[in-house]
């Protein structure tokens, strides 16, 4: 005697991920068990409305054009987007969908991914920023001087970078150690990101190295002023363990195109224009005097 098979919405409602069957309009038809897991809705809350309406805002479009493949016959596997759940927070959905066109809807299996999402963003976080200040790193500067750049052929905006190298900031370590030096580092990153314009970028590239970008500026003339305010925001004293401080920083300016058009050319360039400042600075007796405060002023 053959078995009786259970019915299939029964044997759906087993699915940990969500089973959704939709019109050619998007109106939902059927949802397992599962969706109401994942989405915070209850199938009676879902049924004929259309799954987009329950799509995060900023993935509409994307998912749009997704639906549109699928519709077209391609199978769509891991497609992701967000949703938003019913108490309001968004949701990391993996899609696998395929179009039933003999039937004229499509069918699509969605596996939550928020916690996998979250780790994703975190290690890509974390390659791109450095640790110690939450400033972008050298690999990420890389990729937005790049952009940068082509922004600027495309555009004839200017683009300026500064170089900046902390002047006396061995000092700092020698006093306090490397927990003063770290505390330090984090506060010039603060003082480095409120001293530029909205749109500009800041990144640590080195020990008391940073580069800043300056997307539309136009001459070195106004990279100059830039890099003055900068300078101004970095000389109010510095608290250390042992008195205060004061700290400055030698700055290399390079502006695109003059001075190089790719981004190692541009770095280079900035770098070595620091070094000519710090030198200078150093003759003109601008950076030592001004560099460290003895721990009883």
């Amino acid at each position: 005697m053959i078995p009786k098979l259970p019915p299939l919405t029964e044997v759906l409602d087993l699915v940990p991920d969500a089973v959704c069957v939709v019109d050619t309009e998007g109106c939902l038809l059927y949802v397992n068990a599962s969706f109401e897991r994942i989405f915070g809705y209850a199938p009676a809350e879902v049924l004929g409305r259309r799954i987009f309406e329950l799509v995060h805002p900023d993935d509409r479009a994307a998912t749009m054009r997704q639906a549109e493949h699928v519709m077209a016959g391609t199978l769509q596997r891991h497609f992701r987007n967000r949703y938003v759940h019913k108490e309001g927070h968004s949701v990391d959905i993996q899609w696998s969908a395929r179009s039933l066109p003999d039937y004229g809807m499509r069918i699509g299996v969605g596996r939550e991914v928020t916690e996998l999402r979250q780790a994703e963003r975190e290690l890509e976080y974390r390659a791109s920023h450095d640790p110690l200040t939450g400033l972008p790193n050298r690999h990420r500067l890389q990729c937005e001087l790049q952009y940068a750049i082509a922004h600027a052929v495309q555009t004839g905006d200017g683009l300026a970078v500064l170089y900046m190298d902390l002047d006396g900031f061995k000092e700092v370590n020698d006093r306090g150690g490397h927990d003063a030096g770290d505390r330090l580092l984090r506060e010039v990153a603060q003082r480095l990101q409120q001293g530029l314009r909205q749109g500009d970028l800041v990144a640590r590239v080195g020990g008391d190295e940073f580069v800043a970008l300056l997307p539309g500026c136009c001459n070195i003339e106004a990279a100059q002023t830039v890099a003055d305010g900068i300078r101004d925001r970095l000389s109010p004293l510095y608290a250390l363990p042992d008195g205060l401080f004061r700290l400055d920083a030698s700055i290399g300016i390079a502006c695109f195109p003059a001075d190089g058009s790719d981004p190692d050319v541009l770095l280079s360039h900035a770098d070595r224009a620091m070094y000519v400042d710090k030198r200078q600075r150093s003759r003109r007796g601008d950076a030592d005097p001004t560099c460290g405060i003895a721990a009883d002023a």
